[in-house]
Order: structure tokens, then C-alpha cells, then sequence
């Protein structure tokens, strides 16, 4: 009966001594840094995610949100990620391309999704799940897809014809897709992180942008840009991912806490994206400093009709079997 004694001492004092390391360890810290403002729909819902894995976990997760680049830029955020500097990063679909999983490419073919609908049965699905998968051996485990939404023009002339776009200066994020896009319309793609995007519109290096309505007026845009055509031509989305050295590391009960706080962040992001690109847009025509536009059918006929030979164009680099796939299910 000693002996049982002693042994059941020893294992409470043990344990005892494990639970003062962990408290002497602190909360585990998750650093998660994205490009955009904070008031954007990418700002918000990762402040809710922030909110939720702190109340869920009792203070044992810390998240520290960094945006506006303020930590990395396009180029660097994904190598920083791999080497675990981060742990945390929601970047758009095209940044997975040079890390050599081009099948995100699809996301910025032109006028592929008709509507929200549409591409949640590709981002939800079975398509989406497979997407995620190939970034595994990356280094990175994907959690969820989260939108901002379609796609405007902007120029400090009119974008309603294809004329209009012949020779323009046209930032785009780093992608062959939208340089192809670009170019099908007669313009000179630049491409151009974030981050430099409106100062570069400021100071004339390029003449205009696509860009969703929220990303435009939330880094002011709209302030040296005065037309802007809302067009829908295409989608921007994200991919909300963590170092998966990081994440496979974490005990099996936070991790699940975490992925349940992400699913709760995802459905507040997504309520909140169409809302934002709707205050955004009126938000620009209430500031008075832009004419917006909006396609009439023909004029939007004419745009599909250019950009449509860069889905054929496309097809080989990002996978024809991938491109398929989604076309048949949005048709569904």
C-alpha cells in the first residue's frame, strides 16, 4: 500500500511539474499577416478569427493579426510562411502559382464563375478540397477558402470598349492568367505587389487597375482614378493557410478548436464580402472624385468575346483536367 502511495505522489508531482511548464511556456502564438487594410472583408474576418480562437481556447492561442503588409509583401509572405516566421497567411489564389501548384491559376480566368453560387460548388467541394491537398508538399496545410468577390476596372478614362484599353498601363497581381487577360484586351499588364499598387496609380507608373470595390476604396484608389466600370469580369479569392510543421504539431484538441473557430470566421467572412463591396462601391460615388460605369449587355458581350480565347490559352498550364472540372461544375 506504501509503495501504491509513494508511486500515486510521485505521477500528481509530475504532473504538477508538466502543468507549470506549459503555464511557463505561455499561450501558443499565431502570427497571421496579410497585405490588405484591416476593414476589408480579409481584415475583418481575421480579426473574427483572432476573436474566436483566443475565447475558444481560454487565452491558450494568441493571435497576432499583422495587415497591410505590414510584416511581408506578395513576394515574400509565402517564403516566410515555409520557414515558419509566420505561421498564419490568407494570400490571394494566384500566389500559389510560383510555389508550382498552378491549378489555383483557374480562380483567375475570366468570367469562369457567373456567380457566388457558382463558385462555391467549386471552393466547397470536391474541387476545392483536392486544391488544398496539393499544398501539402509545400509545407502548408489549407483551411478554408475565403472570398472578397468580382472584379472592376479602373483608368482615369473611360473602360466601356475595347479600344479604350489599347496600350493602357494595367497593374495586375503577379500571374500569367491576368497578363494574358490583360493583353486579350489590348492593354500593357504591369505587375505590381499590393502594396505599391495605389502608389503607383499616384505617381502615373501605371494608368489603371482591376481590382474588387473593398481593396479600390479601402487603399483609395478611387481618389487618383476617376472612372471605374463595374465589369465582374473576374473573381479574387484567398486561401487561409498555416505551416503545417506548425499546425501538425499542435495538440489533436486545439488543432480542432482552431479548424472549428476558422469554420465559424469563414461563414462571417463570407457574410460580410458581398456587403463591403456594396458599401465600397457607393462609398466611391458618394466621394465624388470618380464616374462609374456599368457595362451595357453588349459591351460586356464584346469583353467576354476578347478575354475568352485565354481560357484555351491557359488550359495547358494549369491543367486541363483541373479547368474541366470546374467548367462542368459551375454549368451544372
Amino acid at each position: 500500500m506504501q509503495i501504491k502511495t509513494l508511486a500515486a505522489t510521485a505521477l500528481f508531482v509530475l504532473a504538477a511539474a508538466a502543468s507549470v511548464d506549459a503555464l511557463a511556456q505561455g499561450p501558443i502564438v499565431i502570427k497571421f499577416s496579410h497585405v490588405v487594410a484591416p476593414d476589408t472583408p480579409k481584415g475583418r474576418a481575421a480579426e473574427r478569427f483572432k476573436e474566436l480562437a483566443e475565447q475558444m481556447t481560454g487565452g491558450h492561442v494568441r493571435v497576432e493579426v499583422y495587415p497591410n503588409s505590414q510584416l511581408y509583401k506578395d513576394r515574400e509572405e509565402l517564403e516566410a510562411l515555409q520557414l515558419g516566421a509566420v505561421q498564419m497567411l490568407a494570400p490571394s489564389l494566384a500566389k500559389f502559382s510560383p510555389l508550382g501548384v498552378r491549378e489555383f491559376e483557374a480562380f483567375d480566368l475570366p468570367y469562369i464563375f457567373p456567380d457566388k453560387a457558382a463558385l462555391y460548388k467549386v471552393t466547397e467541394g470536391r474541387i476545392g478540397r483536392d486544391l488544398l491537398r496539393k499544398l501539402e508538399s509545400k509545407g502548408i496545410t489549407g483551411l478554408a477558402f475565403w472570398d472578397n468577390g468580382f472584379k472592376i476596372m479602373s483608368a482615369n478614362q473611360p473602360l466601356t470598349s475595347l479600344k479604350d484599353f489599347e496600350g493602357l498601363r494595367m497593374r495586375i497581381q503577379a500571374s500569367k492568367v491576368l497578363d494574358a487577360q490583360m493583353r486579350a484586351l489590348g492593354a500593357q499588364p504591369m505587375t505590381l505587389a499590393f502594396s505599391e499598387a495605389a502608389p503607383a496609380l499616384r505617381d502615373g507608373v501605371v494608368e489603371g487597375t482591376e481590382n474588387t470595390p473593398s481593396n479600390m476604396y479601402t487603399q483609395r484608389m478611387h481618389e487618383t482614378q476617376s472612372h471605374l466600370t463595374v465589369s465582374n469580369h473576374g473573381y479574387l479569392g484567398y486561401a487561409v493557410i498555416v505551416n503545417k510543421k506548425f499546425w501538425d504539431g499542435l495538440p489533436a484538441a486545439t488543432r480542432n478548436t482552431l479548424a472549428r473557430a476558422m469554420r465559424e470566421a469563414t461563414v462571417y467572412e463570407k457574410k460580410i464580402a458581398q456587403r463591403a463591396n456594396d458599401d465600397a462601391i457607393e462609398a466611391i460615388r458618394q466621394a465624388g472624385t470618380t464616374t462609374i460605369h456599368t457595362l451595357t449587355p453588349a459591351q460586356q458581350a464584346e469583353w467576354r468575346r476578347a478575354m475568352q480565347p485565354v481560357v484555351g490559352q491557359m488550359e495547358s498550364r494549369i491543367g486541363k483536367e483541373t479547368v474541366r472540372a470546374i467548367l462542368r461544375e459551375v454549368e451544372r
